[in-house]
């Protein structure tokens, strides 16, 4: 209905809009009418005069200029978004639609002040109280004004100081690493300021995930650590930046993901310290063996250790791999990012807890040798095979007790350290495996001993925990941090 003649896009720095078009004025004469939309504080600056809503023109002078500025922080303050909308006219003779644009872009009439509500979705307030609980910090910086960004950001929950774009730039680098952690929220920011931002924070030794949708969030994408492009709203330049696609443009679903990232971790990391706690009990099991010689020096036939490997430890690494998240999991601080999967102290309770399963086997083996070969190599399995399923459970939290019910909850548990158990069982019950392991039926006092023998290595862990649960309240690693950028 009103050709458009000619345009200037939006851009960040200037942080409008304006288009032309080919229309008649009030008094039905032909003009160009330049119809321009964006950031407040730009606008006012620009413009010189102000319609009422009984449609007449006012001069703006310094005397009522601060009136649009106070209307805008009190838009802002309420969280809405504060876009102004103006306008301004020009003859179709004189208008060059291939000239210098942007500087036609001055002596605008406000027309109007939109507050736009644009409520943040109910689940991202407890995301964000859910990373506060899991060491991670996490920081708005967005395009909007920095009034309408604090109201969001304290809506939120985002703790620290709102700074503005040119507030941010001014500080020096040293300076502003040592502010970094008192600081929320950052508004009215250029893309070198994310960058930047981004830089700093690697600096600190954090890990830093960088959200974004634009053009411009593209180069700190492509510096964090972890860069997330929005997959709904998102362009194609900011998605090939990042490395991991938000396909539901929810910040909730980051945090989802940091959840389950750390349970795949922590499954792991407690299959780790399981298989190396039962080589340690393996290799010093032998070693036990030979130096006082126990049964000739081979606590374990060859065909012992396959069954003791395949058919006891095995079913308890896969439960250890398949078990649910740790209640605990997202109140944990962030591993230091240097930090190994082992560290060497985990790697003294690993060899500790190790020595410990080998010196029962062995000393058990050592009492019922003179029993018989058959007796003593039995007894050994048995405790073998009961101390590492013992270890099994310890190993399920590092530091959380072994002795809750929550593992009666979950069927998969119950069945993996049930076939380890009953495998145990038929291993000295059932004549084939008794012929072909070359062991014997045991009596209930021996497999009693065997009993209390894993009870008191699940204790020991046990006091090992109180300790670093103890040690642990007191210690805190540096934070991650996640930078969401809303448009």
């Amino acid at each position: 209905m009103y050709p458009r003649v000619a345009e200037v896009p939006f851009d960040s720095d200037y942080k409008f809009m304006a288009t032309f078009h080919n229309m008649k004025n009030e008094q039905g004469k032909p003009t160009v009418r330049c119809f321009v939309k964006g950031a407040p504080d730009v606008l006012i600056e620009r413009a010189g005069s102000y319609w009422l809503p009984d449609g007449e023109s006012h001069p703006i002078t310094d005397d009522n200029r601060h009136l649009a500025l106070q209307e805008n922080d009190r838009m802002a303050e309420a969280g809405e978004r504060v876009m102004v909308v103006a306008r301004r006219d020009f003859d179709p003779a004189t208008f060059d639609p291939k000239g210098n644009l942007l500087d036609l872009v001055k002596d605008l009439t406000l027309l109007a002040m939109v507050g736009i509500v644009d409520p943040p979705r109910a689940e991202a307030k407890d995301a964000i109280a859910k990373c506060h609980s899991a060491g991670i910090q996490v920081r708005m910086i967005t395009g909007d004004h920095a009034v309408t960004a604090a109201a969001i950001g304290d809506e939120l929950g985002i703790e620290g100081e709102a700074l503005t774009g040119s507030q941010f730039a001014a500080i020096p680098d040293e300076q502003l690493k040592q502010q970094l952690d008192q600081i929320g929220v950052v508004a009215r920011v250029a893309p070198e300021d994310k960058i930047r931002l981004v830089t700093l924070l690697q600096q600190k030794k954090n890990i830093v995930s960088m959200t974004g949708d634009g053009v411009n969030d593209a180069p700190a994408l492509k510096k964090a650590d972890i860069g997330v492009a929005m997959g709904i709203t998102g362009t194609e330049v900011s998605k090939g930046a990042a490395v991991m696609i938000l396909t539901d443009d929810n910040f909730a679903t980051i945090v989802k993901a940091i959840e389950y990232g750390r349970h795949i971790y922590n499954n792991l990391f407690n299959y780790v310290r399981f298989q190396m706690t039962q080589l340690v009990a393996f290799i010093a099991s032998y070693l036990l063996a030979a130096l006082f010689i126990v049964l000739g020096g081979a606590p374990f036939t060859p065909l012992v250790v396959l069954f003791l490997n395949f058919l006891i430890t095995v079913p308890v690494a896969i439960a250890l791999g398949f078990d649910k998240p740790a209640q605990d999991l997202m109140e944990r601080r962030p591993r230091p990012l240097e930090q190994p999967i082992l560290s060497p102290s985990q790697w003294v309770r690993i060899a500790f807890i190790g020595v410990l399963t080998a010196i029962a086997t062995v000393y058990l083996e050592s009492i019922y040798e003179a029993e018989g070969a058959a007796t003593a190599a039995t007894v050994g399995f048995v405790a073998f095979a009961l101390l590492s399923i013992a270890m099994g459970l310890s190993a399920r939290s590092e530091t959380a007790t072994a002795f809750n019910r929550d593992i009666l909850h979950d069927r998969n548990q119950v069945l993996f350290y049930g076939v380890a158990l009953l495998v145990t069982i038929l291993a000295t019950e059932l004549h084939l495996l008794q012929r072909v392991l070359d062991l014997t039926p045991l009596s209930g006092r021996q497999w009693l001993i065997c009993i209390v023998a894993a009870i008191a290595l699940l204790l020991v862990d046990e006091v090992i925990k109180v300790f670093l649960r103890s040690r642990r309240s007191h210690s805190a690693a540096p934070p991650a941090v996640a930078v969401p950028t809303p448009a």
